[in-house]
């Protein structure tokens, strides 16, 4: 009875939901329907009520499609501005922010980061011949337009087409403030469209005259200096307010470019442009001809100074590490604080001027702009470093901040990975042979196969098929049977001993990953090199060795506020390296870095259609990594890592390691400390792990060497030696 109940309870709901149904679907229907009908009369009213034809026609039509495209485009530009509002915030005038005095290593102020505006100086009290010269020179329509100047843009684009170059600038000075205050210096779209849109919101938020007055105390002068009371002192040795014309006209020409026009640094260029600055005043109408003439006659004179060492490249990098051991609690809530630095500004002067002298003498002969370079301690104590050819031009650190394919540089990665199997050895056969990994074959420089040899003479000679092959090899250790899947396993491995070792940047799982197809950056090269230099512990960069506050008072040092050094790799396998990338300086691709008197290791490393050059080097006292390319990824002549980047490591590390006492490298203890003259002959013992009675490593290298050699003499290319630079670029599908 009760499932009959049940059974006749359940029969009318889904009757009463069936109905219910049948009800909705109808008047669904039913609605739609006579929604539909009214739509149209009322259409047909509107029609016949507001009927157009001809140009009234045509001009809704227009009007109707501007609607549509002004919001679409609308919801584009917001689209596009919230990265650049996202950098500001509601307090980003008044934010606090660290005032970091810099010293060298000796204790000698070098520079200054952190609050660079003065405030000691309202608008009104600026020159007024200041302020005239800065915007006749740089944005004459400043006072007219709201941020963004497409009148002086489509001008400078005119001016530039005749003058055939770059010769006036399309920013305005709000765009130019906002790349400063907010922005890298990088040559990107994605900048150039963050700027566009905080010019914008400057304008919104300040008056006119704020923004100058920003400008005017936050624009890079040269010399190491910001704003224009710190270089009318540094330049003239005066007050601001007591600048003359002619002063007033050389400082506003160093806006643009300051490296260039800085007048210690070039006089004469300094007063071309200061008399630009005053041709461009009678032009936007402040001054007539017979004004400027006795400026014209009279050019300013700056105090004398030498041509100072400006690490600015340095300290903008050890400020924002500063910055970040700030967010870490480390510096407690100290805000003014004193840092010393293991800056050498003997180094640094060298590596400044060994960069400049390369790019002026060679730079136009391989197509070849930029450079960067990282000279550190073995233990991570960054003593030099270049971001770049001219800082005036661009502030963009390519030291640290660009991130670049490494080529050959990166194999020795592969090849401690591979070591720390225990698998090979520096005189393990093993064999140059094609190799492929699904439809992808790398190739060596010469386009030849040089059959089987020791490693140590295939990682001098820089052949690529080896690392791919230990890539598979060392996934089959781990079990797997198929080539393309151990591969990957291997170049696991691969990438987190990379990391181990100090890489801190995402490295691109590719078929091509063990010839150096990741990218990576200059500063992180040389840490993981410093592994090989100091026996196999990780090395982190670092820009403080002390940090002191205001008053004095000892709160950060390196040695007892960090933590050890992780053990990385084995003292085994970094004697087994260095042994190895010694060759490499000796007798292989890198032998224009060598330093006389001091055992040298290394590798060179070229990327595909030569857009990237490096060379990464140590010895017991210092590392150094250099690169050279441009930044718009564009090929260079033929320029190899054995060229350039080789040539700058010796320029550099040479004068470096005169009148110290030289530290003998891991694994080669035997060198006698300080010694001078030729190298130290190499070990004559055995290889490590070579049977009893076996040849020593000197016979065994020059028969290995001697077989290698007739086996290798194929057809390589015309005019080249057989082996010359073998490898040098990456092989990327």
């Amino acid at each position: 009875m009760p499932l009959n109940r049940l059974t006749t309870l359940w029969t009318r709901l889904s009757q009463g939901a069936l109905g219910f149904d049948a009800w909705l679907n109808d008047g669904l229907y039913s609605g739609g329907r006579s929604f539909g009908e009214a739509y149209e009369r009322v259409s047909e009213r509107i029609q016949r009520r507001f009927r157009t034809r001809g140009v009234k026609r045509l001009v809704l039509d227009l009007a109707s499609e501007g609607v549509t495209l002004g919001l679409a485009g609308g919801v584009v530009m917001l689209t596009l501005a919230q990265p650049a509002f996202n950098q500001t915030s509601e307090n980003w005038l008044k934010a606090p922010d660290l005032a970091v005095t810099f010293l060298d290593r000796y204790g000698t102020e070098v520079g200054r980061r952190g609050i660079k505006h003065d405030d000691s100086l309202r608008i009104d009290e600026f020159p007024d011949i200041l302020i005239k010269a800065l915007i006749s020179t740089e944005d004459r329509r400043f006072y007219e337009h709201w941020g963004i100047d497409p009148i002086g843009t489509l001008r400078a684009v005119t001016v530039n087409a005749r003058g055939g170059g770059h010769v006036q600038g399309g920013s305005s000075l709000t765009q130019q403030l906002a790349k400063n205050l907010f922005l890298s210096n990088e040559r990107s779209l994605e900048r150039k469209v963050n700027e566009a849109f905080l010019a914008l919101w400057l304008e919104f938020h300040l008056t006119k005259n704020e923004i100058l007055k920003l400008y005017l105390d936050r624009a890079y002068m040269g010399g190491g200096t910001f704003g224009a009371a710190a270089a009318a002192d540094y330049y003239f040795g005066k007050n601001l307010k007591d600048i003359t014309l002619p002063e007033a006209a050389m400082l506003a020409g160093l806006f643009k470019a300051p490296t260039k026009y800085a007048p210690h640094v070039n006089l004469p260029a300094a007063r071309a442009r200061a008399a630009d600055v005053l041709h461009n005043m009678v032009e936007a109408g402040y001054l007539t001809e017979g004004q400027i003439q006795s400026a014209l006659r009279n050019p300013a004179t700056p105090v004398t100074r030498s041509r100072d060492i400006s690490a600015d490249y340095y300290l903008d990098w050890a400020f924002n590490e500063i910055k970040k051991l700030a967010d870490e609690g480390k510096l407690k809530k100290e805000r003014v604080l004193v840092v010393k630095t293991p800056l050498d500004l003997a180094i640094q002067k060298r590596a400044d001027q060994a960069v400049e002298n390369v790019l002026r003498q060679f730079g136009d002969a391989f197509d070849v702009e930029q450079a960067a370079l990282v000279t550190m301690d073995p233990d991570g104590a960054v003593r030099a470093m270049v971001g770049g050819a001219d800082y005036g031009q661009s502030q963009f650190n390519r030291a640290t901040d660009a991130l670049r394919q490494p080529g050959s540089s990166f194999k020795p990665y592969v090849y401690a990975a591979a070591l720390a199997t225990g698998q090979w050895r520096p005189d393990t056969r093993v064999v140059d042979r094609p190799v492929c990994i699904g439809n992808w074959c790398p190739a060596n420089y010469g386009r030849s196969f040089a059959g089987a040899m020791p490693l140590w003479i295939a990682v001098a000679k820089s052949i690529n098929t080896i690392p791919v092959q230990f890539s598979i090899a060392m996934g089959k250790q781990l079990g797997e049977t198929h080539d393309a899947r151990a591969a990957k396993l291997g170049r696991a491995k691969i990438i987190d001993l990379s990391h181990k070792m100090g890489i801190t940047t995402n490295l691109v799982d590719s078929v091509s990953l063990p010839i150096g197809s990741a990218e990576v950056t200059v500063i992180d090269q040389a840490a993981g090199y410093a592994v090989f230099a100091n026996g196999g512990r990780r090395a982190k960069p670092y820009a403080a060795s002390e940090i002191r506050t205001g008053a004095g008072e000892v709160i950060y040092r390196h040695d007892t506020s960090e933590a050890p050094p992780e053990q990385v790799l084995s003292t085994r396998v970094v004697a087994d390296m260095n042994y190895m990338l010694n060759k490499v300086v000796d007798e292989g691709t890198g032998r224009k870095a060598a330093v006389e008197g001091v055992r040298t290791a290394g590798k060179s490393g070229t990327t595909n259609a030569y857009r990237d050059a490096w060379f990464v080097g140590y010895t017991g006292n210092l590392v150094t990594a250099v690169w050279y390319g441009n930044d718009d990824h564009s090929s260079t002549k033929n320029m190899t890592g054995g060229s350039l980047p080789a040539m700058t490591f010796h320029e550099v590390m040479a004068p470096a390691h005169q009148g110290i006492e030289l530290k003998p490298m891991p694994g080669f203890e035997s060198d006698k400390p300080g010694t001078r003259g030729a190298q130290a002959a190499a070990p004559t013992a055995p290889p490590p792990g070579a049977p009893a009675g076996a040849l020593s490593r000197r016979s065994f290298e020059v028969l290995g060497g001697l077989g290698t050699l007739f086996r290798s003499v194929e057809s390589p290319p015309p005019g080249r030696a057989a082996f010359n630079t073998v490898g040098e670029r990456v092989g990327v599908p």
